[in-house]
């Protein structure tokens, strides 16, 4: 019985031992250090650190532009050195298709720069936005919304206020379709005419209407036909709101055909693009090939907060 003690006693603490936190900080240490070692003796390990530079692409900082006034920041890339080693390791040969990237942010963002417009997206950012501003136009909404979901995207829907008061069902239907919606005014008036506290009331109002519908907070502010005054962009950043205007104008109000339209957007469409259209017969006639020719270069299309994130697309 002593004997069976003994040896039970001496399990105990080798078992205490070995669970330790300082033991098995002390060995987890060891492989870290002895990992590296190996790595280093590895010619593709030193073939990554070699060529890691020439992947390697600076962070662009937000500013705030004397032409397209404010444009947001762009996240930058180095590689994931570890991360392309334990990528690569099995076949042994560098492939710069197997390059682990990380993201490296900006120093100045968005949110760090004074009240201002917004026209366009980061140039570097193979993307673009429609903003898609609704207050009429209800026989097209269903159509559009349609080719939307064929193509698998998601943009933004700017509603004026009285018109979700007047149709919050559509309105909860363009949410749940997956798209994000913005706040376009309460009435539609001429936003640079208003005083301060005429234009708090419109995008207050607007937004306690928008999330009453749909349940969403709204953090862009389109004003009606783009007119505004630099008090309207202050009282939109006092809400906490950005306002936002457009890079290209369908100028689908004046029922242009869909080979003038989509000649008119693709003629002048770019990185960080943000197209104006409103729900007409012209724009839900020519989406589906707007869309198609938008993809044919190479561009992405997502909602405007997607468009003004740092987020890379690759």
């Amino acid at each position: 019985m002593k004997k069976v003690s003994i040896i039970i006693m001496i399990c105990l603490a080798g078992w205490i031992a070995v669970s330790n936190p300082f033991v098995s900080k002390y060995l987890t240490l060891k492989k870290e250090t002895a990992l590296p070692a190996a790595k280093e003796s590895d010619p593709l390990y030193q073939s990554i650190i070699k060529k890691a530079p020439t992947y390697e692409i600076p962070p662009i900082d937000a500013t705030n532009d004397r032409v397209w006034k404010a444009i947001p920041g762009y996240n930058g890339r180095k590689v994931d050195i570890p991360a392309s080693y334990k990528n690569m390791k099995q076949k042994g040969v560098f492939n710069e298709k197997r390059l682990i990237f990380t993201q490296i942010k900006p120093k100045v963002h968005l949110n760090d720069l004074p009240p201002a417009p917004i026209y366009k997206g980061n140039p570097n950012k193979p993307m673009v936005t429609f903003i898609i501003n609704v207050a009429w136009g209800n026989e097209y909404l269903s159509e559009m919304l349609a080719t939307l979901k064929k193509h698998n995207i998601s943009v933004s829907f700017f509603l004026e206020g009285n018109w979700v008061k007047k149709n919050p069902d559509l309105a909860k239907m363009i949410v749940s379709s997956g798209h994000e919606v913005g706040n376009h005014s309460y009435s539609h008036p001429d936003m640079k005419q208003l005083t301060s506290g005429s234009a708090r009331e419109q995008i207050v109002k607007t937004n306690e209407i928008i999330e009453a519908a749909t349940g969403k907070k709204c953090v862009w502010f389109a004003p009606p036909s783009g007119s505004y005054r630099d008090e309207t962009i202050k009282v939109a950043s006092e809400l906490k709101m950005k306002t936002v205007m457009w890079t290209v104008d369908t100028v689908d109000w004046r029922k242009p055909t869909a080979d003038v339209l989509v000649n008119r957007v693709m003629s002048k469409i770019n990185n960080g693009s943000m197209v104006l259209m409103h729900p007409t017969e012209s724009t839900a006639k020519s989406l589906d090939r707007l869309i198609k020719q938008i993809k044919q270069k190479n561009l992405e299309i997502g909602t405007v907060s997607e468009l003004m994130s740092e987020e890379r697309v690759e």
